[in-house]
């Protein structure tokens, strides 16, 4: 029989205004999603997956410590319980983006992975923090990750998780393929006069060259007070040949599903044999420069 796996992604507005007191920001926004996984679990999706700290605004528009209480404990944290509530209820996979307060002054860009029994299976942790124009000023908030490049064994697939600004690197989209993923998800807050010209070629790129599914999702509109840019959405599913699966719109919130036939994955790594080829004996110049 197939291996066929309903997956979906989540795109979406910011659910109210930002200078809101922060539980209320927190309570908007997961309401709103969580409206949306209801949706999901009416289509029959399998696994889920909600774009970069999807609880607030993209904050890393400006540079202020407000927004350190914004944060929450992974798993132990409300959105995280309520998450599990959910994918036990819906036999769902869930990935969870979130803002994750380790320690006091210790946080992370971080996403916690639940199986459809509701099984908190553990968490990644952005590798590369950007700290750039025109307002990804996330060095201020973030510190880089620590928990290398995981894989989830879930109920209905392995998956990986790479977060924004870390589809730029491909070291570590080959290191989740050679570790055994079979879907990665990629959570994303990115506007449209940075890198709107990329978003469609890096992660195909990352999916051809490991033969896996990539689930690439971006929040949509414009955020105030800060107006960085234009969140553009289109958010989308690809297969290991680079194919576009599905798609979301540019500026509407959505569910944007798609079917992956994971026997695919066998199928293209027979024919362009990558990991077969590869040399790492030399690339030991690549961790010296």
């Amino acid at each position: 029989m197939p291996r066929l796996v309903k997956a979906g992604l989540i795109q979406a507005t910011h659910a109210c205004a930002t200078d809101e007191k922060l539980d209320v920001i927190r309570e908007a926004n997961v309401a709103k999603h969580v409206d949306l996984i209801e949706r999901a679990a009416q289509e029959g999706v399998q696994i889920l997956c909600m774009q970069e700290i999807f609880t607030g605004p993209y904050f890393c528009a400006e540079q202020t410590t407000r927004w350190y209480e914004a944060t929450e404990r992974i798993p132990d944290g409300p959105t995280t319980k309520l998450m599990q509530e959910l994918a036990k209820k819906h036999r769902m996979v869930i990935v969870v983006p979130l803002y994750e307060e380790e320690k006091t002054g210790v946080y992370y860009n971080t996403a916690a992975v639940i199986d459809a029994d509701g099984t908190y299976l553990g968490k990644y942790r952005k590798n590369h923090i950007p700290h750039t124009a025109p307002g990804f000023w996330e060095k201020f908030y973030f510190k880089p990750g620590n928990l290398g490049y995981p894989v989830f064994k879930t109920k209905y697939a392995d998956v990986g998780v790479y977060i924004c600004y870390d589809r730029h690197f491909p070291e570590g989209a080959r290191e989740l393929g050679l570790n055994g993923a079979e879907i990665v998800f990629n959570p994303s807050a990115t506007v449209a006069g940075l890198s709107e010209y990329l978003w469609k070629l890096e992660q195909p790129a990352h999916a051809v060259a490991n033969a896996y599914f990539v689930g690439a999702i971006n929040r949509v509109g414009y955020e105030a007070p800060w107006n960085i840019g234009e969140f553009y959405g289109q958010s989308y599913f690809c297969d290991p040949r680079g194919q576009f699966l599905a798609q979301g719109s540019r500026d509407k919130t959505e569910l944007i599903t798609a079917e992956l036939d994971l026997d695919i994955i066998e199928e293209v790594r027979q024919i362009w044999q990558f990991y077969r080829d590869r040399r790492p004996e030399t690339y030991e110049s690549l961790v010296k420069l």
